[in-house]
């Protein structure tokens, strides 16, 4: 049997709202100016930790709370849970000292991302 798509049912998938954020009572890994490295992992399948990221350093800009973990629900594994925090890589750190120094790139990160990262050490 062929299931059509109808524009009514187009439309209705627009208007549905919804959220991944978790109400659930999960401690924080990491707090708005840590230094962190993002994990330097080779995962069989889907991954939204881009691969010019890993291994690179950064530092926590901001948590925004605790939400669905996309690579397990993309898995099969369920919702787990973490903090997901906005992090910021120099363009220097990510590409090279031919970027330009002033310029950092922004990009959202679950806890199983990351690993701290003592600028200092």
């Amino acid at each position: 049997m062929t299931r059509v798509i109808t524009r009514k049912v187009v439309q209705g998938l627009y208007k549905r709202t919804g959220t991944a954020r978790v109400d659930a009572d999960i401690a924080a890994s990491f707090k708005a100016g840590d230094g962190i490295r993002a994990r330097n992992i080779n995962p069989t399948g889907h991954t939204r930790l881009p691969r010019y990221i890993r291994g690179k350093q950064g530092q926590i800009a901001k948590d925004h709370g605790v939400f669905q973990f996309a690579d397990s629900l993309a898995h099969g594994g369920g919702k787990q849970p973490q903090h997901l925090y906005s992090v910021r890589f120099t363009a220097q750190e990510l590409w090279g000292a031919g970027a330009p120094a002033r310029d950092s790139l922004y990009i959202d990160l679950w806890d199983d991302y990351l690993e701290p990262h003592d600028a200092d050490a």
